[in-house]
């Protein structure tokens, strides 16, 4: 279960998603929507980095060449930004490791090339969170 803060974050995760979407439609690039959806998240206040390198540990090694993601918001929520006419499943289950594996609370993938953004927003929970 996601605490209430993580919840009213994820809100203003999609609201902010709404707003670039209206703004500037499908068709461009991810980096225009990752760039433009981390300043509509950051005018309301919360901390967003872009392009997070996440190392991995594995046979408790730590690898530096680990996840990038796209968008980091309050170090708790991932945003994977998609740009394209057809979602891979695989994109799926990407999020939900990069969710385990930095033990973060929530994802979203996000994809902007679709006509109502509403059809574009998957939100996934972290189910394997080490508390």
């Amino acid at each position: 279960m996601l605490s209430e803060r993580t919840e009213e974050i994820g809100k203003i995760i999609v609201n902010a998603a709404f707003k670039v979407h209206k703004q500037l439609g499908p068709g461009l690039l991810e980096r225009v929507y990752e760039v433009c959806l981390a300043h509509e998240i950051a005018k309301t206040g919360l901390d967003v980095k872009r392009q997070v390198e996440i190392p991995i540990v594995y046979d408790e090694i730590e690898f530096s060449e680990g996840l990038c993601l796209d968008l980091l918001v309050e170090d708790s929520i991932i945003i994977e930004i998609k740009a394209v006419e057809q979602v891979n499943p695989v994109w799926n289950a990407q999020i939900i490791s990069h969710l385990k594996l930095s033990n973060k609370d929530l994802g979203f993938l996000i994809n902007f090339n679709v006509p109502l953004i509403k059809s574009g927003i998957k939100r996934f929970i972290n189910t394997n969170k080490l508390y």
